[in-house]
């Protein structure tokens, strides 16, 4: 017979045990017998999740306020369509009793931290546009047609439908003498088109609130974020807002 070996037992058992835990081996014995070759039952099926276009179209059965101070309330709620961002929403602000509206699309990024809207160097220039016809923010309505400021900077296609059918209703529900819808999105939402083929003429717009239909006359100019990026474009905003207040009295 060859030498003896010296082993040591102690390790070795170790070692094996450390061996089937590295495996995936983490129960030694059962508390009762195992049938190791039954047929696995299958894993439980995870949670169905709504897209969002899914969670929109869930929203949009739901009958929207058909008074201006329930529906004020609820746009800054839980059931809001933008309710589960991040972020705080921002209300219209101003009279809703002036004789002008004012729609801009969504807050911008200086707006989410004063949590005021247009305070900014857009706001700036808005409250210029304002003084040279005779206006402030406590003389008109103000308000946006989203919230709260997507991440993307934008309205998304999933969700820009039932912001404008809100945005309309929110028009509705304050029936303005004009409105003033400033930038792409508010002009697409209420004539149907971009600010390039919109703006130029004072367009009456009928908007339904419930079983009530409301006129309206529009105008449709640039938002003052572009008119800072090109103020070629100041002498065409001014020639809007002169359209807007013609006929009005302060």
């Amino acid at each position: 017979m060859g030498a003896d070996q010296n082993i040591e037992w102690q390790w070795a058992a170790a070692s094996a045990l450390e061996w089937w835990r590295d495996a995936g081996v983490d129960t030694l014995i059962d508390e009762v017998p195992r049938d190791w070759t039954a047929v696995p039952p299958p894993p439980p099926e995870p949670p169905r999740r709504r897209s969002g276009a899914q969670a929109v179209a869930e929203i949009l059965v739901v009958p929207l306020p058909d008074t201006l101070a329930a529906f004020v309330a609820w746009r800054c709620g839980p059931d809001a369509p933008e309710a589960g961002w991040a972020g705080t929403p921002i209300a219209a602000t101003g009279d809703p009793a002036a004789d002008i509206m004012i729609l801009v699309d969504l807050p911008d990024r200086e707006d989410c931290d004063s949590g005021v809207l247009l305070s900014g160097a857009a706001g700036r220039l808005f409250d210029r546009m304002l003084a040279a016809i005779g206006r402030n923010r406590d003389s008109v309505y103000l308000a946006p047609m989203c919230s709260m400021r997507p991440l993307s900077g934008r309205i998304a296609p999933e969700i820009e439908a039932r912001l404008v059918e809100v945005a309309r209703h929110h028009v509705a529900l304050v029936a303005p003498k004009r409105l003033l819808l400033l930038g792409n999105a508010p002009s697409r939402a209420v004539t149907g088109t971009d600010v390039a083929r919109a703006r130029g003429s004072l367009q009456t717009i009928n908007l339904e609130c419930g079983k009530t239909s409301v006129s309206v006359d529009v105008v449709a100019s640039f938002h003052p974020r572009l008119l800072l990026e090109r103020p070629a474009e100041k002498a065409r905003a001014w020639k809007d807002l002169q359209m807007l207040i013609a006929g009005l009295h302060a």
